[in-house]
């Protein structure tokens, strides 16, 4: 342990950042604190929740930058895909359990299209569009896809949630088409266009504001880091369309898989398979 506070300067000082140390985040911490107060004195009850949030997110970021850097030191290609397979299954796991509707394999689809989505989106990105040489460069690949997950898993949660919705509550009108002679696809195509255009809000509304209302993530960190702005501007520019292009696949790709497992080939709903999740 005597080691990480150096791990911790050499890391900092190798970056165009100020470096900050244990003692910068403590005083950073006071911020937290000042809201804790507040929560105290208006009677919130939310000061004991502030406390646990800041402290988990302290120490996660922390293990976190201290993984990465052994990853980025070690630079193997085994080790980027074993993160990046850890990386899906969070995803996957934060996607499914936000909607209150489930399924049998519901888990094991949303993996698979998150993995297949993202990627897709980030290889295109790092391959073609930067050119990252050799393909497994985590300072590229982990971050890249980090930002893929951290939204499109956000998309395909709300498409997941509003087209089981739609499904289970508008079963009748659905059965009925389907009685008076349409087809599977035709009884559900609405549902699946709402829930893909659900699913595609998040993203479109923070593509609308980019810049204007605030500087997305990438972008602050690079200036931060001593990038030119424009260089910033560019490359945040990229991450957002790769993210889009993530996230409406991902809606897509979902919504057609639900379409599979609820409608079988004599154009029949199976609306049992839809589970209630407890509140």
């Amino acid at each position: 342990m005597a080691d990480l506070p150096k791990l911790w300067l050499s890391a900092a000082s190798s970056s165009g950042a100020l470096p900050l140390g244990p003692v910068d985040l403590l005083i950073g911490a006071g911020l937290v604190l000042v809201a804790g107060v507040i929560s105290l004195i208006l009677g919130l009850g939310l000061e004991k929740r502030l406390a646990i949030a800041a402290l988990r997110t302290a120490v996660q970021l922390l293990l976190v930058g201290y993984v990465l850097v052994f990853i980025f030191e070690a630079a193997s290609p085994w080790l980027v895909l074993a993160v990046v397979l850890l990386m899906t299954l969070a995803a996957s796991r934060a996607a499914v359990q936000r909607p209150s509707r489930a399924y049998r394999g519901i888990y094991l689809q949303t993996f698979v299209t998150l993995l297949v989505t993202g990627s897709v989106t980030t290889a295109a990105v790092t391959q073609v569009v930067i050119g990252v040489e050799p393909w497994y460069q985590p300072q590229y690949v982990i971050p890249l896809l980090g930002m893929v997950f951290g939204n499109s898993l956000t998309g395909v949660s709300l498409c997941l949630d509003h087209l089981l919705e739609m499904l289970d509550e508008r079963r009748d009108r659905v059965e009925m088409a389907l009685a008076l002679g349409a087809t599977a696809w035709e009884s559900a195509r609405d549902c699946l266009r709402e829930a893909v255009r659900r699913g595609m809000i998040p993203i479109i509304n923070t593509m609308t504001v980019a810049g204007i209302v605030a500087l997305p993530g990438m972008m602050t960190g690079q200036i931060l880091a001593g990038a030119d702005p424009l260089t910033a501007v560019a490359y945040q520019i990229i991450v957002m369309f790769m993210i889009s292009a993530a996230t409406s696949l991902g809606c897509i790709v979902t919504a057609l898989l639900v379409f599979r497992r609820l409608f079988n080939t004599r154009h029949q709903l199976m609306a049992s398979r839809i589970t209630q999740r407890a509140p």
